[in-house]
C-alpha cells in the first residue's frame, strides 16, 4: 500500500501543469510546456523575445526584425502585413506571437483555424511593454529574466518621469512623415512618451492615431519644439525644411530635433533610449 501511494505521489509530482496567460486582446493562451519553436510576426516582438532570453527559440520572423544583430539571421516568413502560411507550417511552431493592429486579421484567424497557438501583442501604453515581456516570459519559461527586464524598464520610465516633473510643459509637434505630412494624436505609446517628457502634443485631439495634417496647421499651432523620426534616415531632410518658416517658435529657438525611429516607434525595452532622447530634446532649452 505504501509503495502504491509513493508511486501515485511520484506520478503527481511529474505531472506538468498547463501554462496560461492572457494576451493583449484578452484571449487566454495555453501551452502544455514552455515554447521551444516560436514564430514572430512583428519586429518589436522579435526584439522583446531576445530581451527576455528567448531569442534562440525564434525559428521564423518577419522582415525588418533586425535587432539585436542575431535577429538578422532568423529565417524570414514574409512581412508583418502579409506572411507565408505554408512557410510557417513547415517550421512547426509551438507558439506564434502576432500583432493585432499590424498583422492581417484574416491571416491571424487562418493560423488559429489551422490549430496553431497564437499570442496577440498590442502594447498601447508603456506598462504594456513591461507586462508583455513578463507574459512572454511565462510562455517561454524565461520568467525570471523577463521579470528583471520588465522591472528595469519600469524603473527607467519612473526615473524619466521624476526628472521632468517640476518643469513647465512645452508645446510640441512630432512628425512621423513628410508627404503626406503626418503626426501622432493623443493616444498610443509615442504620445505617452511626449507627455512623460514634459511635452504637450499640439495635435493630441485629432484622429485617427496618425492623422494627416497641413503645413498651415503646424504654423497655426506654432509649437515650441519640433521632433521628427521618419523611416530609418539618420536625419530626414525634411527636418530642416521647417526653416522656411522662421516665424515658428521652434525655428527661432533652434528646437528642431531628430530621434532614430527604431528606438521610439517599436514597443521594446529600447523605447527607453528613445524616451531619453525626446526628454533631452524637450528640455534642452536653458
Amino acid at each position: 500500500m505504501r509503495l502504491f501511494i509513493s508511486i501515485v505521489m511520484l506520478l503527481s509530482s511529474l505531472t506538468v501543469q498547463a501554462i496560461e496567460v492572457v494576451d493583449d486582446s484578452g484571449h487566454t493562451v495555453t501551452l502544455e510546456a514552455p515554447a521551444q519553436r516560436i514564430i514572430s510576426l512583428a519586429p518589436h516582438i522579435t526584439e522583446q523575445l531576445f530581451a527576455i532570453g528567448a531569442g534562440e527559440r525564434i525559428v521564423g520572423a518577419v522582415e525588418y526584425s533586425d535587432y539585436p544583430e542575431a535577429a538578422k539571421q532568423i529565417p524570414r516568413i514574409g512581412g508583418y502585413t502579409g506572411f507565408d502560411l505554408e512557410r510557417i507550417l513547415s517550421l512547426r511552431p509551438d507558439l506564434i506571437v502576432g500583432m493585432t493592429g499590424g498583422n492581417s486579421a484574416q491571416q491571424l484567424e487562418q493560423l488559429e483555424k489551422l490549430g496553431l497557438i497564437l499570442y496577440r501583442s498590442e502594447p498601447r501604453q508603456l506598462e504594456d511593454i513591461a507586462s508583455g515581456m513578463e507574459r512572454l516570459g511565462v510562455l517561454t519559461g524565461t520568467a525570471t529574466e523577463a521579470g528583471l527586464e520588465a522591472e528595469r524598464f519600469r524603473h527607467g520610465v519612473e526615473r524619466l518621469r521624476r526628472g521632468v516633473e517640476k518643469r513647465t510643459p512645452r508645446t510640441l509637434f512630432y512628425q512621423i512623415w513628410d508627404r503626406p505630412l503626418m503626426t501622432v494624436n493623443g493616444t498610443g505609446l509615442i504620445n505617452e512618451v511626449l507627455t512623460l517628457c514634459g511635452g504637450r502634443n499640439v495635435f493630441a485631439e485629432l484622429s485617427p492615431p496618425n492623422p494627416k495634417i497641413s503645413i498651415e496647421a503646424v504654423i497655426a499651432a506654432d509649437p515650441e519644439v519640433i521632433i521628427v523620426s521618419g523611416m530609418g534616415q539618420a536625419r530626414p531632410e525634411w527636418l530642416d525644411e521647417w526653416r522656411r518658416w522662421p516665424q515658428l517658435q521652434a525655428v527661432k529657438q533652434g528646437e528642431l530635433h531628430v530621434v532614430e525611429p527604431s528606438i521610439i516607434q517599436r514597443a521594446t525595452p529600447r523605447l527607453l533610449l528613445g524616451a531619453e532622447a525626446i526628454c533631452g530634446a524637450i528640455n534642452s532649452h536653458k
